[in-house]
């Protein structure tokens, strides 16, 4: 089990604002032991598939996502890592679309 493996609770978006964010549901992303799961915030849900991998300040979870936006299609990438073990920070990227900054907690 990897130290990301667990339900984040989103807290705030560079993007998007919180009234948005928790729309229909608590914004949140879900990662399992395999590094893969699926996220929710506003209109946006997806399914994560993700790899760890190591850098200089380091481990951080890559992933790229498929799923929908506003009953669209949609994909996308983005990064996960820990700032404390309550604490992650991220990056969820559109393909050719919006980008946004991310922090969560665990749920």
């Amino acid at each position: 089990m990897s130290k990301f493996t667990g339900t984040w609770h989103i807290n705030e978006m560079d993007q998007w604002d919180e009234d948005y964010i928790n729309m229909e549901v608590q914004a949140h992303i879900t990662i399992d032991e395999n590094d893969s799961g699926n996220f929710q915030f506003g209109l946006v849900c997806g399914q994560i598939d993700g790899e760890i991998v190591k850098d200089k300040s380091g481990e951080i979870l890559e992933f790229t996502w498929d799923g929908s936006s506003e009953c669209d299609e949609a994909q996308g990438s983005g990064w996960i890592k820990l700032k404390t073990n309550d604490t992650l920070e991220g990056k969820i990227k559109f393909h050719q679309g919006d980008r946004s900054l991310f922090t969560a907690t665990r749920a």
